[in-house]
């Protein structure tokens, strides 16, 4: 999928957009990889729950492991698909740096805030299953929020900055390409400031999910 979407939008950003960007596939392949890892560990986690009703009547067990699990699945593929950076890499041999390293570093503070959302997004929608279709357009509409095809920069000047500004996949995807692109440390203080938030969020969508969680085999 992440190879797929990165021949997509090289073309739309080479061929449609006329952008003249150097080494395109890396360029894009550096962002869209871990937002593909995003997207489908949402879209896993939010029927987590719903999937497995059968499972939740008949045995007692933390029902948090659903969306965890899930998660952590999505996380096995995302470090599968880092194979895929690996190979770009023998086209673009330039981009090679230590700052690499870092990426797992990166993927641990993505992993933080995904969990936060897996959690409250399944229990939402064990109780309102629209939540996984309204999520499915939502994580579109993100996406082209999110610097993945273009840059933060390149928005400087327009009233959309501010909505980057508060978007934490601002700060994670440009620390990706910091270094898998540009060579460059990723943005420390942006990513403290992400996980602090996140790890909030972590709390609160555990709470909220505990709340929840009493209702789940009536419901199913």
């Amino acid at each position: 999928d992440p190879f797929f979407s990165m021949a997509i939008y090289s073309i739309l950003v080479t061929v449609v957009f006329q952008r003249s960007i150097v080494d395109a596939p890396l360029f894009l392949f550096a962002a869209i990889l871990p937002w593909q890892w995003f997207q489908t560990s949402l879209m896993a986690a939010a029927t987590s729950v719903t999937g497995r009703g059968n499972l939740i009547r008949q045995i007692q067990f933390p029902k948090l492991v659903l969306p965890a699990a899930s998660t952590v699945a999505e996380t096995l593929t995302f470090f599968f698909g880092l194979l895929s950076l690996a190979l770009l890499y023998l086209l673009y041999p330039s981009h090679v740096s230590p700052w690499l390293l870092m990426i797992p570093v990166i993927a641990a503070v993505q992993f933080v805030f995904t969990l936060a959302l897996a959690i409250l997004f399944s229990a939402l929608n064990t109780f309102y299953r629209d939540v996984q279709n309204l999520l499915r357009h939502v994580i579109r509409i993100w996406f082209y929020m999110s610097p993945a095809i273009y840059l933060a920069s390149d928005l400087k000047g327009s009233g959309f900055r501010y909505v980057l500004a508060l978007n934490p996949f601002t700060y994670i995807l440009t620390s990706y390409r910091n270094v898998a692109y540009y060579k460059v440390a990723p943005d420390w203080v942006a990513l403290a400031v992400v996980l602090v938030i996140s790890l909030v969020l972590l709390t609160l969508s555990i709470w909220v999910f505990k709340r929840l969680e009493t209702g789940f085999a009536k419901i199913l």
